[in-house]
């Protein structure tokens, strides 16, 4: 392709200027009524098929003259032109006629091409395509003349892209079209109101029709779904959601627009998993993405009710469920790891907005850890501690997946600490809304002081010093807290309590790791005891 451009990019720019001039020519001798439209149509006609005619001639010459090919390219984009001309600039002919002129051009030069390896003429057919509408801009809206104008093009052009492997025609093609839709929509100013507009339903077709056919390109280039279909893929997605979100402003919430792109997205990711049968970055990449649009989709389900947040987190705290239990009973590894990534997006999007979220009572009534707040709470932390002993991603070492168990059971547990804070924070503003602040300070202190000796007996029974040391580090947390924080102010007998209370919190825990090292220590003697005797 280098060498074709190398020798004969003047070629194509000669070929580029004449087209302007063909149609400049059209333009002016319209505004001046030197001739009738009739006359210019078959002119057009007469000249595209008579230059087409001589490059075959030139071109069936041994050897092949790349003058004739040259030659064809040209006559192909003057037909082009006097179809755009005929049935977009003016409605001299019908929709039905253009798409029966186009497809008898474009099949026979793609036939050509696809015979004698022209691709050159593809080249030069494709731009002046494209380059005819562009330029002429009509005062009329032939929307519908344009639209199969450019589906005939697109629909030839990967064809040949994707069996020849000239991957430039579908680059050209791609950018062409939403080029020309860009200009289609300024140009015409087309009324966008209503769900089913005449631009969101152009928007969609291009969307879809680049989606479907950049996959079916990687699906024959060997399976490899990475490279330039790739990023095409991820743009069209993005001109698509700027498209409709510009177009169904007002109409359609945001995240609807969002969902769908993102179910396509892992649609995509879905046929590139069952190609390959195993998780690469392209299908990776599609799927998160997918997931991602979906998270951030759900922003606009709820839109108006203060529990939003409550159900978005269990709305999707479930699917990640279910989600994980067929991902594990299938071996579908994307869809575990689909899980986790949805299960961590969640938990810290409920971290920063459950603090001013409605507990979710039951009919008006309060009960501490059985509401809906709660169950969220209960829902990811029983998340996370499944992944930390289920989840294993073949791809890693075990070293790397014992480390990732670790994170993924810290992180549960620091959920757990959060459904402690925020249900004691509730108890509080429930059942003693005028009781002093100071009271909720040691009530945390306390409920923290508890769960730092439940981490380090966890850590102590699975012997994992990474939670020892959690739980050691919580447990230090809470005594500067309790010691300069919460001893100011007034209630002495309730802090002594609190203080006597971490007191013996950090002394059973001292007996437990006395107790743990001891046990440790007779069993390396047992071992060292059998060693020896063996």
């Amino acid at each position: 392709m280098k060498e074709i451009v190398y020798k004969h990019w003047t070629s194509l720019l000669g070929v580029l200027f004449v087209m302007t001039a063909f149609i400049t020519l059209f333009k002016y001798s319209v505004e001046q009524g030197w001739i009738t439209e009739a006359m210019k149509i078959g002119f057009g006609l007469l000249g595209g098929a008579g230059i087409s005619v001589i490059g075959l001639k030139l071109a069936s010459r041994v050897p092949r003259n790349p003058i004739g090919e040259i030659m064809i390219g040209m006559g192909a984009c003057i037909l082009y032109a006097t179809f755009a001309f005929a049935g977009i600039y003016y409605r001299l002919w019908d929709p039905m006629t253009i798409l029966l002129g186009m497809s008898a051009v474009t099949i026979g030069i793609s036939l050509y091409a696809l015979k004698y390896q022209a691709r050159l003429l593809m080249i030069m057919a494709m731009l002046g395509g494209l380059l005819s509408p562009l330029l002429m801009r009509p005062e009329t809206d032939q929307v519908f003349a344009l639209f199969l104008y450019m589906l005939v093009l697109n629909v030839a052009f990967f064809f040949l892209s994707i069996t020849r492997g000239w991957h430039e025609l579908r680059i050209i093609s791609f950018i062409g079209s939403w080029l020309m839709y860009i200009v289609y929509f300024i140009h015409y100013d087309p009324s966008t109101e209503g769900l089913w507009s005449m631009p969101i339903r152009y928007a969609l077709a291009a969307f879809l029709f680049y989606t479907i056919g950049l996959m079916i390109s990687s699906w024959r280039n060997k399976l490899i779904f990475e490279g330039t279909d790739l990023y095409l893929n991820g743009v069209n997605g993005i001109l698509f959601g700027f498209w409709a979100l510009l177009i169904l402003q007002g109409e359609v919430p945001y995240g609807y627009i969002l969902i769908f792109i993102g179910i396509v997205y892992m649609l995509v990711s879905f046929v590139i998993y069952q190609a390959i049968a195993k998780i690469t970055p392209s299908a990776a990449g599609f799927f998160l993405g997918g997931l991602l649009l979906l998270l951030v989709s759900l922003s606009s389900i709820g839109g108006g009710y203060d529990s939003k947040p409550l159900v978005t987190v269990l709305l999707w705290g479930i699917i990640a469920v279910f989600a994980a239990a067929i991902g594990h009973a299938k071996s579908w590894q994307l869809l575990s790891l689909g899980s986790l990534v949805t299960w961590f997006v969640v938990g810290c999007y409920w971290y920063v907005v459950t603090w001013d979220t409605p507990r979710g009572e039951w009919f008006g009534m309060y009960i501490p850890f059985l509401n809906w707040g709660a169950f969220a709470w209960i829902l990811l932390a029983a998340l996370g501690f499944y992944f930390s002993r289920k989840l294993i991603i073949p791809q890693l070492t075990d070293q790397a997946n014992l480390i990732l168990a670790r994170v993924y059971a810290l992180l549960a547990h620091l959920i757990v600490g959060g459904l402690l804070t925020r249900q004691i924070e509730n108890i509080f503003t429930e059942y003693m809304p005028d009781s002093s602040t100071v009271y909720l300070a040691l009530a945390l202190s306390v409920s923290w002081g508890c769960y730092s000796l439940l981490l380090i007996l966890w850590g102590a029974f699975y012997r994992e010093l990474l939670f020892k040391w959690f739980g050691s580090a919580v447990l230090l947390i809470v005594a500067i807290k309790a010691i300069f924080m919460d001893l100011s102010g007034q209630e002495a007998l309730y802090k002594v309590g609190v203080l006597l209370t971490l007191g013996a919190i950090s002394f059973f825990v001292t007996w437990i790791n006395g107790k743990w090292r001891m046990r440790d220590g007779e069993a390396v003697s047992l071992s060292d005891d059998a060693a020896h005797e063996s």
